[in-house]
């Protein structure tokens, strides 16, 4: 756990406000309830999107809403005036995590392209205007993707040697997030930060993601359906370091770009056979067509943060998957 102190900017004795971005998604709720938990005020931003059902969205933040120290605000940040923001604030210190954002590298081609610009770019824009003039901003933590770095045979990937070559539309919209917070850093002085989040998983997870589809169709009697043949590899991050990270890098403020990945780099028919072994049982595996935007392998270099932070992922693969399992086989009873 990273402690509150070393933020930079924090003025002694002035109340601490987190405010959380997309809040009600698998990581930005995740967050929220750790920075409860920790006794912070948290004002949490969702628009309640139906990429996957608002229902759901609001199921994550069920514990949150109960909590005196939780505000939700549902605003949308492409379109909606964000004086709210400013209102619910006032003039106590602040650290923006700005995790909104239209998710998905399938669903960002075609006409959908207009919705990823807007979730993405202006969004991200319009708060960061926003946050330029807001006082007693200590941080600006943008939530970024590994698929800036594209389909690219350099591994592992670094942030201060790999070339971001986005394979995807949703990885440009992400890269240009990225830009609009550096330009912001430079033009303004914003205290920021870019995370690339290295494919997430654990409870709460999406349900287009592949671990949630995986045990969903196990626990239905279902195949798994993989796209291409499972020898493609990722490199997965456990949600609990993913809010370490996030935790720790809001010290570090002058426009970085730090790796966020969890060091389990196995192939996708690896972890289909860790998913059996801990359900004690084998699914048929259906191999789909290669999707478009998909790459081939991801490894993320963490030099950078762990210098920066001391930062480091903590759960292998095996506690992981076994922790999401344990939620997706509760929900699916309940």
């Amino acid at each position: 756990m990273f402690s509150l102190p070393g933020l930079p900017g924090f003025r002694k004795g002035v109340l601490l406000v987190h405010l959380v971005t997309g809040a009600a998604g698998f990581i930005g709720s995740s967050l929220t309830d750790r920075l409860l938990a920790e006794g912070e005020r948290v004002i949490g931003v969702d628009c309640f999107r139906d990429y996957y059902s608002p229902s759901v969205k609001r199921a994550n933040l069920s514990g949150a809403l109960g909590n005196a120290s939780f505000t939700l605000l549902e605003l949308d940040l492409s379109t909606d005036s964000l004086s709210r923001l400013s209102d619910s604030v006032g003039r106590e210190d602040l650290v923006v995590y700005h995790l909104a954002a239209q998710a998905g590298v399938r669903r960002s081609w075609g006409e959908s392209f207009e919705v990823y610009t807007r979730d993405n770019v202006t969004a991200t824009q319009r708060l960061l205007e926003w946050a330029r003039s807001a006082e007693g901003l200590s941080s600006f933590v943008y939530a970024s993707s590994s698929s800036v770095y594209g389909n690219t045979a350099e591994l592992p990937m670094r942030e201060d040697a790999s070339v971001p070559r986005p394979f995807s539309p949703y990885g440009v919209t992400k890269l240009a997030g990225e830009s609009l917070v550096r330009l912001y850093s430079g033009n303004y002085g914003l205290p920021s930060v870019s995370l690339r989040f290295f494919t997430v998983y654990g409870p709460r997870q999406r349900p287009d993601m592949a671990f949630h589809r995986f045990i969903s169709a196990a626990l239905g009697g279902d195949p798994i359906e993989i796209y291409g043949n499972g020898s493609q590899t990722r490199d997965f991050t456990y949600v609990d370091d993913v809010i370490d990270a996030v935790l720790a890098a809001r010290a570090v403020t002058g426009g970085e770009v730090l790796n966020v990945g969890g060091g389990n780099r196995v192939s996708l028919s690896e972890a289909v056979g860790v998913l059996a072994d801990l359900m004690g049982s084998r699914a048929e595996v259906r191999q789909m067509p290669v999707q478009k935007g998909d790459v081939r392998d991801t490894l993320a270099s963490t030099e950078l943060i762990e210098r920066a932070t001391g930062w480091k992922p903590s759960t292998d693969l095996r506690k992981g998957l076994a922790a999401e399992l344990d939620w997706l086989s509760g929900a699916s009873e309940a």
